[in-house]
């Protein structure tokens, strides 16, 4: 078996190596669940001592919740978008093949690769709240919203399971029918509720 190849070279600036820890900590995360990676392994995919790693992302927990919440600060909905066509865009947004669509893909993975673990769970709960739940509850408004953007957001969740974990046939496939019904489930939990008569 030949050695492993050393890592490759990369430029000096702190943020360069930082943001390569990062990488190098997200490859981790999406591979094994929190408890079994360690810092000691991400320095090693680096090329720098474990100090370091200390240094400039904190702990295990703190480097964690920077994978988790990303780098991409975009909202959720085009600033223009309807309200009525939410629903319809999240669907298409679905099947999208955008980069930004893998990493959330990505992001899903790591969340459920590590969702046993309680420090972790408190990272992705908190995350989830604040750069998800929160702006979308904001952006839709009306009755409840936060509970319509959590219901929302769990049928994408449940929906996206299916598709990239289990990789469940019908719901891979891209077709209309599946759009449709994606829309409609999209419909229903951002509708607001029925008023008593």
């Amino acid at each position: 078996m030949s050695p492993p190849s050393p890592p490759p070279p990369r430029p000096k600036s702190a943020e360069a190596t930082k943001q390569a820890m990062l990488a190098a900590a997200r490859r981790r995360f999406l591979e094994e669940s929190y408890e079994s990676v360690s810092l000691r392994e991400i320095a090693r995919d680096v090329g720098v001592d474990v100090a370091l790693v200390s240094r400039y992302c904190g702990s295990k927990e703190g480097l964690f919740r920077e994978v988790v919440r990303g780098t991409r600060k975009k909202d959720i909905f085009p600033p223009d978008l309807p309200a009525e066509e939410m629903a319809g865009y999240l669907a298409r947004l679905f099947f999208s093949e955008a980069d930004d669509a893998n990493e959330n893909v990505e992001r899903l993975l790591i969340i459920l690769r590590s969702a046993s673990s309680p420090a972790a769970s408190g990272v992705v709960s908190e995350a989830l709240r604040k750069d998800v739940l929160l702006p979308f509850a904001e952006r839709i408004g009306g009755t409840n919203p936060e509970q319509r953007a959590s219901t929302c957001m769990a049928v994408w969740m449940g929906m996206t399971i299916m598709r990239t974990v289990m990789a469940v046939k019908p719901v891979c496939d891209h077709s209309p029918q599946i759009e449709a019904k994606l829309q409609a489930l999209f419909e229903a939990a951002l509708s607001e509720p029925q008023r008593q008569g």
